[in-house]
């Protein structure tokens, strides 16, 4: 059974990172497609024009690599994880729909409007359907996230005859996490598709320097994530303090801390050692963790002592730094590109932005990492355990289809990213 879980857990584990990089993108580029539109719209400036061709291109394809792996995910439910459905399906099943029947066909009509009907409709309808896909996309991550975030903190269900249902869906869905997973992962997004703008725009213009279009997203999304960045450590810092409340062991397990005590220190980095509960070869900062996750210099943090069951903490520990670590070259980058792009566009720069182009992927990732890993060993967090929602499948089917997954989902990866440089060489012009 351990083997069983594993693979399980490795196989869905695979498919969501693999499908969480297409929304990651999509739901901040509709917005950014959308404000291109309107910029042609508003100046008819032909740059613009060209600039929203290319990017509904890319809006395009990469939501249609998130549909297709959003199937196969969806899949798993029945096939690796029955027990999710059978005890949690009254709650999980309705959220799901609600994203598919307000959100998907919204934005799979009105993208076809986008990407064909632009001289078959008048301006302002064009416009308007660029915004109601955008919409639809935020929609979209509210429904996602309001069952993700039920799966953190769960409130609002009831048991009746054995079955768990909803007593309240206002408090299933504004449970006390969504807010700050909501506007955390927004952000997220916003970040990764401005680098992705910014990115693929300096790769143009390493091949083409006079291209007018490129230089106006490039200095657009570095702008862009020059304001989003400072604002996503502030809404992670309430997230921060959210999760201290509501999930104190995944705290505890994210920073390595092993005994509960006040003014903790931070440690900026070691090697959690879970058999000996300690770190090794750490730096740390005095007081820094209470400072930083308590706000107060003093304040008693509950270590991994206070808990029977907690994650696991060296994939939550170094995922939380990669996060961070990350967030904090996107935000060096961001502001140095901002300053220097106003009076030159040097090839040392539109370097950086190219090889910056996916990073906000990798943020993304190990920020999911951390709130996956940090719940476990629950499912739904005092409802469910993981263990007890595993399928049947044996160990051989699970990592025979695994295999399969992983040389399928690093073709499509590959492909994916040769036809969107593909298309930023080519530029807008």
């Amino acid at each position: 059974m351990d083997d069983t879980l594993l693979l399980a857990r490795a196989q869905f584990g695979l498919n969501i990172a693999f499908h969480i990089l297409f929304p990651t993108i999509t739901i901040g580029l509709a917005w950014l497609v959308a404000y291109f539109r309107i910029q042609y719209e508003r100046t008819r400036d032909p740059a613009w024009l060209a600039t929203y061709k290319l990017w509904v291109k890319v809006f395009a394809l990469t939501f249609a690599m998130g549909v297709v792996t959003g199937i196969t995910m969806s899949f798993q439910f029945g096939t690796n994880w029955p027990g999710f459905m059978a005890g949690v399906g009254n709650i999980a099943g309705p959220l799901l729909a609600y994203e598919v029947l307000t959100a998907f066909f919204l934005e799979a009509t009105f993208l076809g409007v986008m990407l064909f009907g632009m001289d078959r409709v008048s301006g302002r309808v064009h416009v308007a359907s660029a915004l109601i896909v955008a919409a639809g996309t935020t929609l979209s991550a509210f429904w996602i996230l309001a069952l993700n975030s039920w799966m953190q903190t769960p409130t609002g269900q009831v048991e009746v005859d054995g079955e768990l249902i909803a007593g309240s869906w206002w408090a299933v869905i504004f449970n006390p996490s969504f807010p700050y997973r909501l506007a955390h992962m927004l952000l997220a997004s916003g970040i990764t598709a401005s680098f992705v703008v910014a990115g693929l725009s300096a790769w143009r213009l390493l091949k083409a320097p006079d291209d007018a279009g490129a230089k106006k997203t490039l200095v657009f999304g570095a702008r862009l994530a020059a304001l989003l960045v400072p604002l996503q450590i502030f809404v992670g810092d309430l997230h921060g303090l959210n999760t201290l409340e509501h999930q104190p062991a995944k705290v505890a397990a994210l920073e390595a801390i092993w005994k509960t005590e006040r003014g903790t220190a931070l440690t900026l980095v070691g090697i959690p050692n879970e058999e000996e509960r300690r770190t090794d070869y750490a730096l740390m900062l005095p007081r820094g963790a209470a400072l930083i996750l308590a706000h107060d210099a003093n304040a008693e943090l509950k270590g991994l002592d206070q808990f029977e069951e907690h994650p696991p903490v060296a994939p939550v520990f170094f995922a939380f730094r990669v996060m961070v670590g990350m967030g904090v070259l996107m935000l060096i980058l961001a502001w140095t590109g901002t300053l220097v792009l106003r009076k030159s566009m040097p090839a040392w720069l539109l370097w950086s932005f190219a090889a910056f182009t996916f990073s906000g992927w990798i943020a993304t990732l190990a920020g999911w990492l951390v709130t996956e890993i940090g719940r476990q060993p629950w499912l739904v967090t005092g409802i469910l355990l993981t263990s007890d929602a595993v399928g049947g499948a044996t160990g051989g089917e699970l990592g025979a289809s695994l295999t399969a997954y992983v040389a399928t989902y690093a073709v499509l990866l590959l492909s994916y990213i040769v036809t969107l440089t593909h298309l930023a060489g080519k530029g807008s012009s």
